[in-house]
């Protein structure tokens, strides 16, 4: 932080901007001031690659270590995919995100990819007396009633888990916990949400692949400024998405 200041006044006007991701930005800096003023930053340990065409700063909430509503641990896998990724060359810029659960207060849904905690909810037959709450409850309508059975849409279930914390009966359960992942997702003159990939992962292995797999696919396919949302938007995602799930890994960063 120090040597940040220091640049900022010796080859700045002593002022820095911090963004929405917590990157610092020193404005009105020459171009003839450039390079010395990068190799002292890079000298004392700052990463760069807080604008242009780069995967930047990954964000994330605090998730269950300190969230009573957190689903999955944020910090360490936020920090796994920032040292992974950060400052690497894209075809345009590329944003991370984590939440620890579907209250999405890390902005997952904006970012072109996201990762957020949930869970994939059971019903039991037997606990059931069909009262009715998890059909009123659900916010994306994702529960039906067939044939005296309560069905999910697994398509549009986002895993939010509310149906199992509105069941006065305990009917329907946390099958499991784990990862949901986003895709595509943007703000500015064209916003667009993400795309949820089908399913949950309890993997963080399996999570991570994919991650590398979709931004490997985007290097490789991916127009100069093209957003990633052109490779994850709703027509024709299924292809897209099967593309991803085959693409090889980075070597360099494959996860073991």
């Amino acid at each position: 932080m120090r040597r940040i200041a220091d640049v900022a006044e010796k080859y700045g006007r002593g002022d820095i901007h911090l963004t929405t991701r917590q990157g610092v930005e020193i404005p009105f800096v020459q171009k003839i001031y450039l390079d010395s003023a990068i190799e002292q930053l890079e000298s004392a340990g700052v990463g760069l690659g807080a604008t242009g065409a780069t995967v930047r700063i990954v964000s994330g909430c605090p998730g269950n270590l300190t969230c009573k509503r957190g689903l999955i641990e944020t910090k360490e896998l936020a920090r796994l995919l920032d040292a992974s990724y950060f400052g690497q060359t894209a075809p345009h810029k590329f944003r991370i995100a984590v939440s620890g659960c579907t209250n999405n207060c890390a902005g997952v849904t904006v970012n072109d990819i996201g990762v957020m905690g949930g869970v994939e909810p059971r019903w039991q037959k037997s606990e059931c007396f069909n009262c009715g709450a998890c059909v009123y409850a659900c916010p994306t309508g994702s529960i039906e009633v067939v044939d005296d059975s309560y069905v999910v849409d697994r398509l549009r279930c986002t895993n939010c888990g509310i149906c199992v914390s509105s069941c006065p009966n305990a009917a329907w359960t946390a099958g499991k916990k784990g990862y949901g992942l986003w895709m595509g997702g943007t703000m500015g003159k064209r916003p667009r949400l993400a795309t949820k990939v089908p399913g949950l992962t309890t993997s963080k292995d399996e999570l991570l692949k994919l991650i590398e797999r979709a931004i490997a696919y985007y290097r490789a396919n991916g127009r100069e400024k093209e957003r990633f949302r052109a490779y994850a938007r709703s027509p024709g995602r299924g292809e897209a998405l099967a593309e991803i799930r085959s693409f090889p890994q980075t070597p360099h960063l494959e996860v073991s």
